[in-house]
């Protein structure tokens, strides 16, 4: 087992990191920006290295810093966590090269996944449905327009690299379609340094249903079922569950072998998440593999009883599986909410500051992963989300019930947060009814009360 790790990271997944190395006996070291000095995960671990100023960029995405502060503590790994370098094949080649254990897959798989268009083939080959689209890149947009032509209208043009909603333009007609080509290509050449961009059949009423993998460096691979990922504003994950209400049991088994012969095309190893578009049909698409771990992870450890971190840290010991793909049951139905430090009623502007009240709900079947506190003051410099409340039951309408019953007892004052919102699509009909694509929010505004955003979330002082 490994004796000493550094994380490459912050917040609620840094907690989550040091928790499960507490209890493997493995001890943490934590870097730091000048902004984060009086965070949890500062506090917590056994150590800690301020590695530069508040902007991650001159902080958590510097990889000499990080590397640097790894060679001081004398770690034997590096958990990058999610976000910032947990993706990116040059710090991961770094972390090789200086003999230090990355936790995660090799930095060619994360190179070779993490180019959409390579990795679209790549999954091809093995005999995973890929949505209709180009070969590859494509550059001349005279010729990406008979592309989407002999496709059919509407297509989605998408950069290669990255994520997160940049680079992706949707395109209803021919006419419309070279002013989006290279909108989606300014976009993803500055958010990216790569402009490189390809096209594909835009899915109507889609859900978005992720299946979590795990593999040894011995060749075992393993799923542990899906979540349904659908409930999205912009392209960022809202509300996460699973098992998903939409998959049938047939489906289901269809899918998850399909990410495991996903994960083994690449011959990947360590936690990765396999992402399908599923048309209102249930015909399935392979749409990108996330080489890393996940935000919702906690859903999945809540229906199997599995705690994926640890998987993480005994496969980067070099550990063999401990499961096989029979002895994975869904035993629960789970739900995460993403609960985050933005003001709905400004069009989700984000909302810094300090926390001057925190109550965070409890009781039976609801979990908050949270590095927040009373005091805490939130720095404008990265994501806004704040904590995640998992709730969790033995069918999913007691699980939306206590989800429910979570949101209505977290106090959090001082800031704006977006409990109100998700509130209110845990009692939308729709949402109930199994109904949500990932269309779902944006049709949510079309009939949700003009006034759910005017109440205030905290009483006046009298």
């Amino acid at each position: 087992m490994l004796k000493k790790i550094l994380i490459a990271n912050r917040g609620e997944i840094a907690l989550r990191i040091i928790r499960a190395c507490r209890e493997l006996g493995i001890e943490t070291v934590a870097v730091y920006s000048e902004a984060d000095e009086q965070s949890l995960h500062v506090q917590l671990a056994d150590g800690a290295i301020c590695i530069g100023p508040g902007p991650s960029g001159e902080s958590y995405l510097r990889p000499e810093r990080i590397i640097a502060a790894a060679e001081i503590a004398d770690v034997d790994a590096i958990h990058p966590g999610y976000g910032f370098l947990a993706e990116d094949d040059d710090f991961a080649e770094q972390c090789e090269e200086c003999k230090i254990k990355f936790i995660g897959p090799r930095s060619e798989t994360i190179a070779l996944m993490g180019n959409k268009a390579r990795a679209r083939e790549t999954v091809k080959a093995a005999g995973v449905p890929t949505v209709p689209g180009s070969a590859g890149a494509v550059e001349d947009p005279a010729e990406a327009v008979k592309i989407a032509e002999q496709i059919g209208f509407p297509v989605i043009i998408k950069a290669v690299a990255g994520g997160g909603g940049r680079g992706m333009r949707l395109a209803h007609n021919a006419v419309s379609f070279q002013k989006e080509f290279n909108a989606a290509s300014n976009e993803a050449l500055k958010a990216f340094g790569d402009g490189s961009v390809y096209v594909e059949k835009y899915i109507e009423e889609p859900r978005h249903i992720e299946f979590q993998i795990l593999a040894d460096e011995h060749g075992n691979v393993i799923h542990l079922g899906e979540r349904d990922c659908s409930v999205q504003r912009r392209h960022q994950k809202v509300i996460e569950e699973a098992p998903s209400p939409f998959l049938t049991p047939e489906l289901r088994e269809k899918m998850g072998k399909a990410a495991v012969a996903a994960a083994e095309a690449c011959n990947y190893w360590n936690a990765g998440t396999i992402e399908f578009l599923v048309d209102k049909h249930r015909n399935f698409y392979f749409i990108e593999m996330n080489t890393r771990i996940q935000v919702e992870h906690p859903v999945t450890e809540e229906v199997t009883g599995i705690d994926l971190i640890k998987q993480q840290l005994r496969i980067a010991a070099g550990e063999k599986l401990q499961f096989k793909q029979d002895d994975i049951k869904i035993k629960a139905h789970a739900i995460e909410i993403r609960v985050c430090a933005e003001d709905p009623a400004r069009n989700f502007a984000p909302s810094p500051g300090e926390i001057t009240l925190y109550y965070p709900p409890g009781g039976h079947g609801v979990r908050v992963d949270s590095h927040v506190y009373g005091g805490y003051h939130i720095p404008p410099y990265y994501d806004s989300m704040i904590s995640k409340v998992v709730a969790y039951g033995p069918n999913r309408e007691i699980a939306l019930d206590r989800a429910y019953r979570a949101l209505s007892e977290y106090l959090i004052r001082g800031i704006k947060t977006n409990i109100s919102f998700c509130r209110a699509i845990l009692r939308d009909p729709v949402f109930v009814e199994q109904g949500a694509t990932t269309r779902f929010i944006e049709d949510f505004f079309k009939r949700a009360p003009k006034d759910l955003f005017e109440k205030p979330e905290e009483p006046k002082e009298s």
